[in-house]
């Protein structure tokens, strides 16, 4: 049957590379890698630079696809649906790539930023072709270091405070309000920025942009204080990439 292996490759950092996810990339015939145009070539060119450096030369093949768009636009009740229709549009293209790409015994892999257990839609993805039951083959995940522990070991903190619990959450959640009874929250895929609106209240921020790469910017503070120049820093990189993936903890201070 063929094998399929979900492989968390970290943040950003090629160093993020566990010992299993080498393991399990040294065993692996076919690599599958989402192209998601040219503004974010960086985050292929990222991962063949990983296979170049931990793989022999021609003990491997890599097959690209083109990622589909996501209307990014919807919002409220269009949100689900969107976002649904998507998911479906890349399970047509994985099990596209299963079936003619990879032979009955072999085995292929998909290298997901961070950790594929975190804000990933990969495994969601590989169940609902099974449940197809058209293309058959078993998975295994391999856990990677995710932007949540990256950030904050940059900032030197740890995630959760004795007796107190952690949210992790999104900005589209975060700006219907603060989660309540949780002091400390992980905010990931906030596009329009909502911590702006709770910048008057008594709060840190630890914000990390492009974490792990070269291009890794960091702020921390006082929200009231970090907002201006997070915003700053947000526009400025986004003008110079054309793209930005952030995360960031709110932490009341009390």
């Amino acid at each position: 049957m063929r094998t399929i292996h979900v492989i968390g490759i970290g943040a950003g950092d090629p160093d993020h590379l566990t010992l299993q996810a080498v393991k399990a990339m040294r065993t692996t015939d076919v690599f599958f890698l989402l192209d998601k145009g040219e503004t974010k070539a960086d985050l292929t060119d990222l991962r063949r630079a990983m296979l170049e450096e931990h793989l022999p030369p021609g003990s491997y093949r890599v097959v690209e696809a083109r990622d589909p768009d996501r209307d990014r636009r919807a919002s409220g009740g269009a949100y689900a649906p969107a976002v649904d229709d998507w998911r479906s549009r890349r399970a047509e293209i994985y099990e596209r790539l299963i079936t003619d790409e990879l032979g009955p015994d072999e085995t292929g892999a998909f290298l997901v930023w961070g950790d594929p257990s975190l804000y990933d839609s990969t495994l969601g993805i590989l169940e609902e072709i099974l449940d197809a039951g058209r293309t058959a083959f078993a998975y295994d995940v391999v856990p990677g270091i995710s932007s949540v522990s990256t950030l904050v070991a940059k900032h030197r903190t740890s995630l959760n405070r004795v007796a107190r619990p952690v949210q992790i959450t999104t900005g589209r959640r975060l700006a219907e309000g603060f989660p309540e009874g949780v002091d400390d929250v992980v905010v990931m895929l906030d596009a329009h920025q909502s911590f702006r609106a709770y910048a008057q209240e008594d709060l840190e921020i630890f914000w990390g942009a492009y974490l792990g790469t070269p291009d890794e910017l960091l702020v921390s503070g006082p929200i009231a204080e970090a907002v201006p120049r997070i915003e700053e820093l947000r526009a400025e990189a986004r003008e110079r990439k054309g793209w930005i993936m952030d995360t960031y903890l709110l932490r009341r201070r009390t």
